[in-house]
């Protein structure tokens, strides 16, 4: 059984709260189905976007970097994206020091 976006979201935040980390929901999409984007914000003009990627052949998932460079560039893609999927939420995590935990178990897959 799948989680719904909307349950996944909400846990995402509360583990990045519990480490201090600020992130704000930018893009609410689909409750139950719609994909999940993560945009780092580094707070120096730089940022990374990351996208879930499926292996089909394997069954794994993976976070992977969708787009990396200044911020502008970096929102532009993620304009990008919700043009192509309405149902995309976006969730902007704000940490110097590039913390975004989705390296961690339960997270990373």
């Amino acid at each position: 059984m799948r989680l719904t976006a909307s349950l996944w979201v909400s846990a995402y935040l509360t583990r990045l709260r519990l480490a201090d980390i600020p992130a704000f929901v930018t893009a609410h999409g689909d409750d139950t189905g719609g994909a999940v984007l993560v945009k780092m914000n580094t707070l120096d003009g730089h940022a990374t976007a990351f996208t879930r990627s499926f292996d089909l052949m394997t069954g794994a998932r993976a976070w992977i970097e969708l787009a990396a460079g200044t911020e502008a560039d970096v929102d532009a893609a993620i304009v990008r994206q919700r043009g192509f999927d309405p149902d995309l939420w976006v969730i902007e995590v704000e940490d110097r020091n590039g913390r975004h935990l989705l390296d961690e178990p339960g997270l990373s897959d």
